[in-house]
């Protein structure tokens, strides 16, 4: 009979392609995960797994039982839910998924009423690019993420709790003082710098103006919003900015100001996400409530 401990065992070893890492994953010896991982092979009459002294490698039959089991397993792991969920709220562990820039900017500002509400509550955090996570979430390696949308998301269950515009950031004497909104039209596209490639902001910030299939010319290419204002500070270009990330962003730098991008908005959507039928969704409601309010008090201008 094949146990649920075995396919445990199969989803290690496919994670990581390494026998010992899975073990050591899976809290056992190396020689215990494969004796269990045979024990399949042969119930099954299949090889799940190619494996020499250098690689393993996953075999088509293999990756066909994998995705049975994967589903197996986030079946078994919503049962124990179910018993615990029955009883307490947030009595059991959550990981959470976050994209780097949403988590520096929302965490602070809604963690400490979410402790102090539940002080028992065990949260995890992974912080991720959308792509990894969403791939995460399907598996079953995280129970929720919070994304920005737009984004492909086919399949998964959304839980809109936020929705903002994004504000042009420039050191104040390059920014006339009577400006209080700008166009995209008004923008100067040569010294305006944004995320690298693969960060969903910037993909938002050149929806928001209409500038999806333009390519930039910037010689800056950074993979944090901290460091790009700190080359606003040093007047090397300008850059956009979400709502929710200005009270941290500029709050130490009197020398920059933030203006309302007048494009037709929002400009994007903040939403916790998570898999159809996931047994905690009453848990769920109450985060993106918990963090609808913060932000609403926390981030109004």
């Amino acid at each position: 009979m094949i146990s649920i401990k075995q396919l445990y065992y199969a989803l290690a070893v496919e994670k990581t392609l390494h026998f010992k890492k899975a073990a050591e994953a899976c809290n056992v010896s190396q020689s215990a995960l494969s004796t269990a991982i045979n024990a399949l092979e042969k119930q099954l009459g299949i090889t799940l797994f190619e494996r020499n002294n250098k690689q393993v490698l996953v075999t088509d039959k293999g990756q066909l039982v994998l995705n049975k089991a994967r589903k197996v397993k986030l079946e078994v792991e919503d049962i124990l839910q179910i018993s615990h969920t029955s009883n307490q709220l947030f009595s059991m562990a959550m990981t959470l998924g976050v994209i780097p820039t949403i988590g520096p900017y929302l965490l602070p500002k809604v963690l400490p009423t979410l402790r102090k509400k539940y002080p028992d509550f065990k949260l995890k955090i992974i912080e991720e690019q959308s792509h990894v996570l969403v791939d995460m979430l399907r598996k079953g390696d995280i129970d929720a993420a919070i994304l920005a949308l737009p984004f492909a998301i086919d399949g998964l269950m959304r839980f809109d709790f936020w929705q903002e515009d994004f504000y042009w950031v420039s050191h104040k004497d390059k920014c006339p003082n009577q400006m209080q909104e700008i166009t995209s039209e008004e923008l100067e596209l040569d010294t305006l710098m944004l995320l690298k490639e693969g960060h969903c902001l910037k993909d938002h910030a050149l929806a928001a103006c209409s500038m999806q299939n333009k390519k930039q010319d910037t010689d800056f290419d950074s993979a944090s919003l901290h460091t790009l204002i700190q080359m606003v500070a040093g007047k090397l270009g300008s850059t956009l900015a979400p709502q929710m990330a200005l009270d941290q962003l500029i709050y130490n730098e009197s020398e920059l100001r933030a203006i309302h991008l007048n494009e037709p908005g929002p400009h994007r959507i903040i939403s916790l996400m998570i898999r159809p039928n996931y047994v905690r969704t009453d848990e769920i409601a109450l985060l993106k409530d918990i963090f609808h309010q913060q932000l609403s008090e926390k981030c109004n201008l």
